[in-house]
């Protein structure tokens, strides 16, 4: 029965050790993902405030881009009534254009030329002279047409110099904003990248934070498992130390009585031997008295009653 309880514990604490390396298993374990759940809880955060700080940026350039087109609509909006006045001077210039001569602004100019040169360097008289002169007027009344067109023409240049410049304005802010709008989706990409990566390394956190409670309630459950092999241990150590005093109470009895049995043996022999003994000494006391041989042994028998005897009184 003995050693059938010691074979129990010795399979009960092939358990525990199995056990305490699973639970050492699992503390290591433990261990681990806490440490990559921490650290990836610090990556959260970090990329978290780095979000924030590229969404502020994105935010301020989205905030200067809206002002920049503001500013380019609105120098775009001047360059409508410059555009409308250029219309104006050019529906002018299709009227003044029906009105003039068949003859060329050139070929007026050089005949203009021609005729002052020849008053101012000939001598002429009078009349040759009004006439030239009257010339000069018909053709400087036909070169007002084209001195009218060029005056609109002129006009229509420095309006459209105007609008040029409008235009070189509207493009600064145009290019600026693109390049702002350019900078602003590039920071919008770069935060969707980390948000994404910071919804990965979460999932993962909380995967890791799911595995460290699972693994936590499997030991919490071989530690009940433990504590359970420690009670049937102990359950057994126990009846086999009350086994064993059962025993050696039983066995010290078992002593007691056959010591107790030894004593009445030997104190019946002591007694049997005394008998035989006071029997060969009577027997020997009454032949001395009637004078015949006693042997050496008789007589010590016979001293020894005596000396019994007196040691009894």
């Amino acid at each position: 029965m003995t050693e059938q309880k010691t074979t129990q514990i010795t399979n009960i604490n092939l358990q525990i050790d199995k056990i305490k390396k699973q639970i050492s298993e699992g503390n290591e374990s433990i261990k681990k993902y806490i440490e990559k759940r921490n650290m990836l809880h610090q990556q959260v955060k970090q990329s978290r405030e780095e979000i924030n700080k590229i969404k502020a940026e994105r935010d301020a350039l989205n905030e200067r881009v809206k002002l920049l087109k503001q500013q380019r609509d609105a120098v775009r909006a001047n360059t409508d009534p410059i555009m409308d006045e250029i219309k104006t001077l050019q529906d002018k210039i299709e009227a003044l254009k029906k009105n003039l001569p068949r003859v060329s602004q050139r070929q007026l100019k050089e005949e203009l030329d021609s005729i002052e040169w020849k008053i101012s360097t000939t001598s002429l008289d009078l009349k040759e002279e009004k006439e030239l002169i009257e010339q000069v007027k018909a053709l400087e009344i036909q070169l007002s047409g084209y001195k009218k067109i060029d005056a609109q023409r002129k006009k229509i240049n420095e309006l459209l110099e105007h609008r040029k410049n409008f235009d070189t304005q509207a493009d600064a802010y145009h290019q600026e904003l693109t390049d702002l709008a350019k900078k602003s989706q590039d920071l919008h990409a770069m935060m969707m990248q980390k948000m994404e990566a910071l919804k990965k390394d979460r999932a993962e956190a909380d995967s890791l934070h799911q595995a460290f409670i699972k693994t936590k309630e499997q030991n919490n459950l071989l530690y009940a498992q433990l504590r359970l092999l420690y009670d049937q241990s102990a359950g057994i150590k126990v009846a086999i130390r009350e086994q064993n005093q059962a025993r050696w109470r039983e066995e010290d009895a078992k002593r007691k009585e056959e010591l107790a049995k030894r004593k009445e043996e030997q104190a019946q022999k002591a007694a049997k031997e005394k008998e035989i003994k006071e029997k060969i000494g009577s027997q020997a006391k009454e032949r001395l008295q009637r004078g015949e041989e006693v042997s050496w042994d008789e007589l010590q028998l016979m001293y020894s009653e005596n000396t019994e005897d007196e040691a009894e009184s």
